[in-house]
């Protein structure tokens, strides 16, 4: 592998419109699959449990993270490089995920959702006899 093989994303911000007046970027999404589940990393700076939503409606995965812009107290912004904003980003889910499993945690801004594969769904080998 070449350095000409692995580029860098920048964040990317959506152009939705939305109730809060901070911006709103698409977060980088890793995805893994396996036979049994796939999983989806995201990276979300800023965010903790408290403040990260997923939600499942009409086969439609919806993530949503919130971003606190303040600065610690007995401070102000005098210089920054880093936009600060929410994320937001939307999967369509097959009926070949078990929807009643799909678990999610967060740690250190990175959020980690795994998508357990419904039972007919998962790859399995078949055995083949002699005729």
């Amino acid at each position: 592998m070449t350095q000409q093989d692995v580029a860098v994303q920048e964040k990317r911000e959506n152009q939705v419109e939305q109730t809060r007046s901070e911006h709103l970027f698409t977060p980088a999404v890793d995805i893994y699959e396996n036979d049994d589940h796939i999983s989806l990393v995201a990276d979300m700076p800023g965010v903790d449990k408290e403040s990260v939503d997923i939600t499942l409606e009409n086969n439609i995965l919806m993530i949503e993270g919130r971003v606190n812009q303040d600065p610690p107290e007995g401070y102000e912004l005098s210089y920054s490089e880093y936009q600060v904003g929410d994320y937001q980003r939307s999967f369509r889910i097959s009926d070949a995920i078990d929807r009643d499993k799909i678990v999610a945690k967060v740690k250190d801004g990175v959020l980690y959702v795994t998508l357990p594969k419904a039972e007919p769904a998962k790859a399995r080998k078949i055995k083949v006899d002699m005729a």
